[in-house]
């Protein structure tokens, strides 16, 4: 493992934890990979990981219904349930707008809580992050944005969805697959798009721009960022897995610096 420094993060006035993992182990590391910052939505991606280790096991199932009338777990996954940013009160008929929903991923964590008749986070505990050894992470927020969690758990995290050890690669592929097509809505920060594409649990690259990843990222380029300066992206085409946590709140120094970034990690180690 490389420790680095990376250009594009120079001049940011914040904590700047960089990791970079290929399928066997991790290529680069700025800062220290084991002090565990917020994630806020990057908890998304790990706990759709926990809902899919439960649809393998046959606890849950993709059609059951959930969340709101007419909702299943699979309008949960792909933010397509028609709940609200937060709160219960559906603003859409399921499977017509993609509104990005915490509720929605809270209600994920309820559901499978139900089935598995444990908490959702003592099931991810010894489920997900236990088998991936992912040891500075704390899974007992909210499921949407609530976890703390290191690089070197991200580094764990993306190994896992690149070589996956705890789902079938088939379910790995359908999480980092479209689901539904040319659905409008809008990316936190960024703003609305008519084809805003989403897999379950994770953001699709696509063509949108502005964006946090480098315009020259492929549009089946995986991931999810967060609130509190967060991310994680999957490029399978290179192999390649990178996170960057700042443990502060999203803002115009994120937007400038990630998309050079993640366009450096890319030229250094793809």
């Amino acid at each position: 493992m490389e420790t680095t420094t990376f250009a594009a993060t120079e001049g940011f006035p914040h904590t700047a934890l960089v990791g970079v993992t290929g399928p066997e182990q991790t290529l680069a590391v700025q800062g220290d990979p084991h002090a565990a910052l917020a994630l806020a939505s990057v908890s998304k991606p790990i706990s759709a990981w926990g809902v899919l280790v439960a649809v393998e096991r046959g606890l849950v199932d993709l059609d059951d219904p959930a969340g709101p009338e007419g909702s299943t777990l699979l309008n949960l996954l792909d933010h397509t349930s028609g709940l609200p940013f937060e709160g219960e009160q559906p603003q859409a008929a399921p499977g017509t707008r993609r509104i990005y929903s915490n509720a929605g991923f809270d209600a994920l964590g309820a559901h499978v809580s139900e089935a598995v008749g444990a908490p959702f986070a003592e099931w991810m505990a010894r489920e997900v992050t236990g088998p991936l050894g992912m040891r500075d992470i704390d899974v007992t927020g909210r499921p949407s944005a609530g976890y703390r969690a290191s690089i070197d758990d991200l580094m764990r995290f993306g190994r896992e969805v690149l070589r996956p050890a705890l789902i079938p690669v088939e379910l790995r592929d359908l999480a980092l697959m479209v689901s539904r097509q040319g659905l409008r809505g809008v990316v936190p920060g960024y703003g609305a798009f008519d084809d805003n594409q989403w897999g379950l649990g994770f953001e699709l690259k696509g063509t949108k721009s502005p964006h946090w990843l480098s315009d020259t990222m492929p549009p089946e380029t995986a991931g999810h960022f967060g609130g509190q300066g967060s991310f994680l992206f999957i490029d399978r085409s290179r192999d390649l897995a990178a996170a960057f946590l700042s443990g502060v709140a999203f803002g115009e120094e994120h937007k400038r610096i990630w998309p050079p970034l993640t366009e450096e990690i890319v030229a250094r180690y793809a």
